[in-house]
Formats: structure tokens, sequence, C-alpha cells
């Protein structure tokens, strides 16, 4: 059957704001066909092959009643809390244990009939028995309650899982932000050392260099000073004998000295007119006892010689 067919034949079961697909043996739901009736706000899916609703079904918000009834349903969409105009649902005699979190988002909901399927037991205490039409206005009070209640533990249950994701994202920051600090204190101590062991190894050099330096200037001190040692020592040596050189050559000047001042005092006393004072006679005396002498002295040289 074409699509064209399709709509032709949802036309034909449309009456006014509601449109009939019970027992027509369905076993999906003409959720694109409906869609293009929007004013169509009463659907009627009863007694038929249904064993699950598409996710674009939630998309249908402008429905009011829903009829399910008597289908194979085992389970709802997700977002069925999106249908926000849905005031009356029957579910009766379907396979649900359980319904979606977001049921207890539909707020306008007035009627609901969950008999006959297999609920767990806390919904089913909820839902009660949908006997009669106050029992099923009961049933929806009751049930969006539960809802709620669920829906709460579900969001507190989410808020713990993701404070506990952030505390988890914090820690690991936190580690994070550790392992960081960690390294870059490693980093600045491995520097640190590097430059201790440079400044080490500059200092040693330094001490080296200082060592040469003192050694060598040791070495050209005790040169120096072995040097100066000889050269003392020859000067020693060299002027040991200067003292008495100077001693005899000063002897040696003075008695010249005292020779030539004699030598010119007898010339003054035999020579000049004061050779008749008294304090020359005693020299002129001992000129001539020199002379005399010497004369003697020559006649013994002379006749050694004639011998």
């Amino acid at each position: 059957m074409s699509k064209n067919s399709k709509v032709l034949n949802l036309k034909d079961k449309i009456s006014g704001n509601e449109v009939d697909l019970s027992l027509c043996n369905l076993t999906e739901v003409p959720v694109r066909e409906l869609a293009l009736f929007p004013k169509v706000t009463v659907v009627d899916l009863s007694c038929n092959n249904i064993t699950s609703l598409p996710p674009e079904f939630c998309n249908l918000t402008h429905l009011v009643k829903v009829d399910l009834s008597k289908n194979q349903l085992t389970s709802l969409p997700d977002d069925l809390g999106n249908l926000v105009n849905l005031q009356h649902l029957d579910l009766y005699n379907n396979k649900l244990t359980n319904l979606p979190v977001s049921f207890s988002q539909l707020r306008s909901l007035k009627w609901l009939d969950l008999k006959d399927n297999p609920l767990e037991l806390g919904l089913a205490k909820a839902a009660g028995d949908c006997l009669d039409e106050k029992q099923c206005k009961q049933c929806a009070t009751k049930v969006l309650q539960h809802m709620r209640a669920i829906q709460e533990e579900v969001d507190h249950a989410r808020e713990k899982r993701l404070l506990r994701e952030k505390e988890l994202e914090r820690k690991r920051e936190a580690k994070q932000r550790e392992r960081e600090a960690r390294e870059r204190e490693a980093r600045k101590r491995e520097k640190a050392e590097e430059k201790e062991k440079r400044r080490k190894e500059y200092n040693a050099q330094k001490a080296a260099l200082a060592a040469q330096e003192q050694q060598k200037k040791k070495s050209e001190e005790k040169k120096k000073k072995n040097g100066q040692a000889a050269g003392d020592k020859k000067v020693a040596v060299e002027s040991k004998p200067k003292p008495r050189r100077s001693v005899i050559g000063l002897i040696f000047k003075l008695l010249l000295l005292l020779l030539v001042g004699l030598a010119g005092v007898a010339a003054v006393c035999r020579l000049t007119d004061l050779q008749k004072e008294a304090f020359c006679l005693p020299i002129n005396a001992a000129v001539d006892d020199g002379l005399s002498w010497a004369k003697e002295q020559q006649i013994v040289l002379d006749l050694r010689d004639v011998q």
C-alpha cells in the first residue's frame, strides 16, 4: 500500500478531531500520517498487535487522548513526557512492567488505566485497580506522584553521579596539578643540580688555576730566592776582601799624606828662612841624618856592584 493510499485510508477513519484505528491489525503506529493531521487530538489504537511505540510518537504533542489498550506493548519511549497536552491514556491489557521516568512530566494527565499489566510492585500499588472512572483518575494522580518520586531519585542519583564525576574530575585535576608541580619541582631541582655541578666545576677549575699560579709563583720565588742567595753569596765572597783593601788603602793614603806633609815641612824648614827656627832644627837634623844614611847605603850598594 502506498503512502498516498495510507493517507487516504487515515482520512477515511477521521471523524472531527478523532481517528479510530482500532481493530486494524496494526503492528506499528502510523506516526508520519498522524503528524499530517494536527487537529486530530484523539487517537484510538486499541485491539491491535503493536509491540512498541517509535520515538517519533513523542513528537505528536497535540494529542489529548490516546487509547492503546489490548496491544502487546512491553515498553514506552523514554521521551513520552513530551506529550504535555495528554490528558487521557489507556494502557489496559498490555505487557508493561514499568514506565519511563519522563512519565512524571505528563502534567496534564487526568485519567490513566494500567490494569492487566505485569507491573512491578511499587508501580502496581500506585496504579490501584482502575475499575471505574474515579479509580482511573486516582491512578493518574498516584502514578504521577510515584513517577515524580522516581524522577527525584533519578535526578538525585544523577546529581550525585555528576557530583561524583566532578569530584573525580577535581581529584584528577588536583593529581594532574600535583604531578605537574612535581615535574616542575623535579625540573627545577635538575636545573639547580646542573647549575651546582657547573659551579663546582668552575670553582674546581678556578682552584686548579689558582694552585698552578701559586705553584708557579712559589717556583719563581724559590728561583729568585735561590738566585738572590747565590748572588748574595757571590757578593759576600767578592766583598769580603774589600773592607781589608779599603783599610789598607786608607792607611796607605794616610801614610802618603803624612810623608807628603813631612816632606813639605822638611822642605819648608830646609829651604826657607824658617830653617833657623827652633822647631825646624830637629827636622833639619833628621833630614841630614837621613841623607847621610842614604849615601852610606848607596856606597855599600856600589861596592857590591863592583865586587
